[in-house]
């Protein structure tokens, strides 16, 4: 048997160094670092066939009789048909010769596979003995029986491909002590999570108490922020107020009213739509009253200029109903309703209503997140078209910013807000406005056409929206109050103008 060693500055180098003296198949007996880098101890796979005759030949010879742990590794062993040895492990950094390597062989009569197993057992523990500093002379384990006498192929270069480099082999790799570190290591994780956590929660916790703090020493604070609560402002608006009031002011609330008033943009500066003319689509979500303010526009216009001067035009085909009210409405003005089931219809519609002073265009209601809202708004992508988005002044502040989004308010001409009458609180549909920076057209008010269509100054919507309070079951405390804003928000407000 021969048994070579190989010294190269990496195992990999190593092992092309094994490769190309014993081919794909030599048997690699050990790895270690050393002065040149790594070593390698590797034989030629013909050797395995002269293991297994050895073992076989030392098989038949009687073993004699051993005392203490040589002993009970013999008798553990001879069930199994071996002799079990006492073996004596070298000196860290001794060097392994060919004498020992038979020597070794001739006493466990070893198949491949178990010999190998045993040397790289061995190696390991020698390893961990001199990174210990106990000493190795003690005796080994006995080793497992052998298995059948059949060459196994696990000991070819490509299986060795992983074996630990220069860097890995300074510490044996030990599977108890592997199994032992992955806990250790969830631990450690464990532990960072929970300081982060607990660092959070603690600024969390100051940050709410220092804003209270500030509030007590600053009572007209205090007010302001539950009022402007009270009335519906959404917290970010209502902090960004509380911030930046003046240290002398007379009147909080009044002073909050005049800078909502600032940044609310209404029309009011401006030609009434009815006056201007075009060519207008109203859209919104189902229910927001469409069809209601495209007959008031539409009364509303033809007061002035005549019917004969307007063109309504429906794109409603999904309600039951919804043409028949739009065509009732046209037939007490006197004025025909048109039907477009695509953008080809409207296109051609338009051509045939461009003597048409202004022509109005009602649409199918769709929710927000329904997918044909885009389809919609791709079809009255002309460019004659102007889009008027109808918002419900009734609705929740989060649902009024999610249809805004939807509906791409950015891009139309401005809102109309409908059923001011039924909303309780005005200002999270103001509120949405200021901090989307649209433009109020007008408002309507009620089901009476033409009579409930208005259009109103922001300083008329601000002080609507400041005098609704709400039910008084709906009304926080002034703890409470601080307890909402002592927290600083997860995700930061759309920035505003304040």
């Amino acid at each position: 048997m021969n048994v070579k060693r190989f010294t190269a500055r990496t195992s990999r180098e190593a092992f092309v160094l094994v490769r190309q003296a014993f081919g794909e198949d030599a048997v690699v007996l050990s790895t270690k670092p050393c002065s040149e880098g790594v070593e390698v101890l590797a034989m030629a796979p013909d050797a395995v066939d002269q293991i297994e005759r050895v073992s076989g030949a030392a098989a038949r010879k009687p073993a004699p009789a051993r005392d203490g742990l040589a002993a009970r590794a013999e008798r553990q062993t001879a069930q199994r048909g071996l002799p079990g040895q006492r073996l004596v492990e070298r000196q860290p950094g001794a060097a392994i010769t060919q004498n020992e390597v038979d020597q070794d062989v001739e006493q466990l009569q070893m198949s491949t596979l178990s010999f190998q197993d045993y040397v790289r057992e061995r190696m390991l523990r020698r390893r961990q003995a001199a990174i210990d500093g106990t000493p190795t002379d003690e005796a080994m384990e006995p080793m497992p029986a052998p298995a059948p006498a059949q060459r196994a192929p696990s000991a070819s270069i490509a299986a060795r491909a992983s074996s630990p480099t220069r860097h890995e082999t300074t510490a044996p790799i030990v599977v108890p002590q592997l199994s032992e570190a992955l806990p250790e290591r969830r631990d450690q994780v464990d532990m960072v999570h929970e300081l982060r956590a607990m660092k959070g929660l603690i600024e969390e916790r100051f940050g709410a108490l220092a804003f209270m703090e500030k509030l007590q020493r600053h009572p007209q604070q205090a007010t302001l922020a539950q009022t402007l609560l009270d009335c519906g402002w959404s917290p970010g608006l209502i902090r960004k107020l509380v911030e930046a009031l003046p240290a002398q002011t007379g009147d909080a609330t009044d002073w909050a009213a005049r800078v909502l008033e600032r940044n609310l943009a209404t029309s009011e500066a401006e030609p009434a739509l009815e006056e201007q003319g075009g060519i207008y689509a109203l859209i919104g979500s189902t229910g927001v009253g469409k069809t209601t303010s495209t007959a008031k526009l539409a009364a509303a216009f033809a007061t002035r200029y005549g019917a004969s001067n307007l063109g309504l035009i429906t794109l409603d085909a999904y309600r039951v109903g919804a043409q028949e009210q739009l065509r009732t409405y046209g037939r007490i003005l006197g004025v025909p309703v048109h039907t477009a089931h695509d953008r080809a219809s409207l296109e051609d519609l338009l051509e045939l209503l461009a003597g048409k002073r202004m022509v109005l265009i009602d649409t199918a209601g769709i929710a927000q997140r329904d997918s044909r809202t885009k389809e919609l708004l791709e079809m009255l992508s002309h460019p004659s078209i102007q889009r008027l988005l109808v918002v419900d002044a009734s609705s929740q502040g989060e649902t009024i910013d999610e249809v805004i989004t939807a509906w791409r308010a950015a891009r139309c001409k401005g809102v109309v807000l409908s059923k001011i009458d039924e909303a309780v609180k005005l200002a999270p549909a103001l509120d949405a406005v200021i901090r989307h920076r649209l433009k109020v057209l007008a408002v309507a008010n009620g089901q009476r056409v033409p009579e409930d269509w208005h259009r109103l100054s922001s300083n008329a919507l601000v002080q609507r929206a400041m005098k609704a309070t709400g039910a008084a079951s709906w009304r926080l405390e002034l703890p409470e109050v601080q307890l909402v804003f002592a927290t600083a928000p997860r995700v930061a407000p759309t920035p505003s103008p304040l």
